[in-house]
């Protein structure tokens, strides 16, 4: 990861938010369930990036390109227990993973 340049690093994050917005028909249950992070997991890594001079709220409508809140109303919907079951193995997974690097 070290060798790819911020500036291109900072491209290549501008054209996932892009494209993150342009599905909303991809639920954030499904990226966690798929990809093990989601929207808000972006806008979060992007607050600590930050050092907190964006908030979570402020970082969460910097990715959705509208308020969090707003986004849900518009797009989001009511996640299925299959959807839930693959996103909780997911977030296992992620842990399983970070444990294996730490040590």
């Amino acid at each position: 990861m070290d060798t790819i340049d911020d500036k291109t690093a900072a491209a290549a994050f501008r054209r996932l938010v892009e494209h993150l917005r342009l599905r909303t028909d991809v639920q954030n249950v499904d990226l966690m369930g798929r990809a093990g992070f989601c929207r808000n997991c972006l806008a979060d890594w992007l607050s600590e990036a930050t050092g907190g001079a964006l908030s979570r709220d402020q970082a969460r409508e910097a990715i959705y390109g509208m308020p969090a809140a707003e986004w849900k109303a518009r797009h989001q919907t009511e996640a299925t227990p299959d959807q839930l079951a693959r996103m909780e193995a997911s977030v296992a997974l992620n842990e399983q993973l970070r444990r294996g690097l730490a040590d």
